[in-house]
């Protein structure tokens, strides 16, 4: 459920943006498919780690680190089953066009009404594909 919320708005804004932000993002998604699991879980220690960004973070609410946590698994997990999530989405939603969304504005449906009941239908298949891969 973490990697829809989090995968489906991801890929909309990547396969809809004109940014070179967009490709930039894209890139730092596909690394956990081409760098070697012990290149992703070093980093991941490093970040989650007492001396990190996540041990920093846990340290808020009162933990020492998120490493060696159900947390900080959590967020591995989410980390390195995301590109496999965003691809089948975003490449659903750019094959879909503009056309239907363009035809739902014209039928004054606003943009998140249009999301849910034009672009999600349209796209259902790569989003299933999407939603069993990254499980």
């Amino acid at each position: 459920m973490i990697l829809l919320v989090l995968g489906t708005p991801l890929a909309w804004w990547i396969a809809r943006s004109k940014s070179l932000w967009a490709e930039a993002v894209a890139t730092i998604i596909a690394l956990p498919l081409v760098l070697p699991p012990t290149v992703i879980g070093f980093y991941l220690l490093a970040l989650l780690g007492p001396n990190g960004p996540g041990g920093l973070l846990a340290s808020l609410w009162g933990g020492a680190t998120l490493a060696f946590t159900f947390t900080g698994l959590v967020v591995g997990s989410v980390l390195s089953a995301l590109p496999l999530m965003v691809q089948p989405i975003r490449n659903a939603f750019a094959a879909m066009g503009d056309r239907p969304l363009e035809v739902a504005a014209t039928l004054r449906a606003s943009p998140l009404y249009a999301f849910f009941t034009v672009a999600l239908p349209v796209a259902r298949t790569g989003v299933l594909t999407g939603a069993m891969l990254g499980f």
